[in-house]
C-alpha cells in the first residue's frame, strides 16, 4: 500500500510502499478514502510525542474509509460499510471505558502515534466493536475526515465540556481547526463568540463563522485578557484554547469572569514549556480549568445530529481546494508550526 512516512523526527516525509495490515484479533483494517491533517500530527512530526518511538512512522489520526476486512470477535457486518474512528481508540474493556469515558481510557490506542497512522491506503482500528463509528446516510467519507479530531473535539470542547449556553459569552483562543469549529459550534448554540489570533485572514475567518468580533492574540496574554476584559464588561464566561500555547493558556484563564471555566484543548507537551496559570485566581474567583481530549465514539452520534440540523458548515471550515495527495500532506506537516491555518486540509492516500 502507498503511505506517508518518516524516518526520525523532523526528516522528510517521503511516499513509499508499505505491506498491507492484517486485522488483528478484535480489529479491522479500514481502506481510508479520506483523512485529515492536524496539527497534532505536526507535534508528533517535531517530536513532541514520546509515543512515536518506532520509525519508519505513518502518520495520520484524523480517517474515514470503507471496512475492509475483521479479525477474530469483530461482526463480520462491518465489512464493505462506511466509517470513521476516534482517534483514541479505547480499550473498551476497563473501567473508565466502562463508564462512557473512552477517550481517556488508560489502555489507549492513537493510529498516527501509538500505532501507524492514516496517511496510508490501509490503516488498523483496535477494538473494532468499541471504536467503529457508521458514517449516517448524507455523510460521506470525506466529510467525516473533515469532522475528525478537530471538530470531534470542538464538539465535545464546547458542548460536553464547557456546556455553553445561549447568551453565554465565549472567547476561542486560535483560529485553526479546531478553533474555527469551536467559533461555529458556540455561536450555534446563541453564545456570544470572541476569537483571538494573530493572523488577519484566520480572524477574518472566525468571524465568517459566527464570531461577533476578533483580536490580535500576538499581544502579551495580559494584555489580551484585560482587552476581553474591557469588551465584554468583565470577562467571559467560557475560554477554549484551541492552539496549544502557553500565552493563549495564561491569557484565556485571565480573560474569564468570575466562576469561568476554561477548557484547554490544544496540545501543551513539556516541549512547548508549562503553562503560566494564575491559581490564585483560580481558587479566589472559583474559575474551573478543565481538559479535554477528543471524543469517545458514542458520543459521534451528537456530532452527526448538529450536522444534520445544519450547527456545522463543513464547506466553510474546509480549507480551500480539493483534498491533497500524499506529497503535498507531507510539505504541509512540516509546515504547521509556522504558516497560518488553511482550514481542514483533507487528504487522499490514492493520490
Amino acid at each position: 500500500m502507498r503511505a506517508l512516512v518518516y524516518d526520525a523526527p523532523r526528516a522528510t516525509p517521503v511516499v513509499t510502499e508499505l505491506p498491507d495490515p492484517a486485522a488483528p484479533p478484535g480489529g479491522a483494517v479500514v481502506h481510508v478514502v479520506a483523512a485529515g491533517l492536524c496539527r497534532s500530527d505536526w507535534h508528533g512530526w517535531m517530536g513532541h510525542d514520546p509515543d512515536i518511538s518506532t520509525f519508519p512512522h505513518v502518520p495520520g489520526h484524523e480517517l474515514a474509509g470503507i471496512v475492509e476486512s475483521v479479525g477474530e470477535g469483530v461482526d463480520p457486518g462491518w465489512v464493505g460499510r462506511p466509517v470513521t474512528a476516534p482517534f483514541v481508540l479505547a480499550c473498551g474493556t476497563c473501567a473508565t471505558c466502562a463508564a462512557g469515558d473512552g477517550q481517556v481510557c488508560p489502555h489507549q490506542r492513537q493510529p498516527g502515534f501509538t500505532d501507524p497512522g492514516c496517511f496510508a491506503e490501509r490503516v488498523v482500528v483496535h477494538a473494532a466493536g468499541t471504536n467503529l463509528v457508521a458514517l449516517p446516510d448524507g455523510v460521506p467519507p470525506v466529510t467525516a475526515a473533515g469532522l475528525g479530531c478537530r471538530v470531534a473535539t470542538a464538539h465535545r470542547a464546547v458542548v460536553g465540556r464547557a456546556r455553553v449556553t445561549s447568551g453565554e459569552r465565549v472567547l476561542v483562543l486560535g483560529c485553526g481547526g479546531v478553533g474555527l469549529a469551536a467559533v461555529r459550534i458556540a455561536a450555534s448554540r446563541g453564545a456570544h463568540v470572541l476569537a483571538a489570533d494573530p493572523d488577519p485572514g484566520s480572524r477574518a475567518r472566525a468571524e465568517g463563522l459566527g464570531a461577533e468580533g476578533t483580536l490580535d492574540a500576538s499581544v502579551p496574554p495580559d494584555d489580551l485578557a484585560a482587552a476581553v476584559a474591557e469588551l465584554t464588561g468583565g470577562g467571559v464566561h467560557v475560554t477554549i484554547e484551541a492552539v496549544g500555547s502557553v500565552d493563549a493558556c495564561r491569557a484565556g484563564a485571565l480573560a474569564l469572569r468570575r466562576r469561568g471555566r476554561h477548557v484547554q484543548v490544544g496540545l501543551l507537551p513539556p516541549a512547548a514549556s508549562r503553562a503560566d496559570i494564575p491559581m490564585e485566581r483560580v481558587v479566589a474567583w472559583e474559575l474551573d480549568v478543565l481538559g479535554s481530549h477528543g471524543m469517545a465514539a458514542h458520543d459521534y452520534a451528537g456530532l452527526f445530529a448538529d450536522l444534520a440540523a445544519g450547527h456545522l458548515d463543513l464547506a466553510a471550515l474546509a480549507a480551500p481546494g480539493e483534498p491533497v495527495g500524499l506529497v503535498e500532506a507531507g510539505r504541509l506537516l512540516t509546515t504547521m508550526g509556522t504558516t497560518p491555518s488553511r482550514g481542514l486540509v483533507t487528504l487522499d492516500p490514492a493520490r
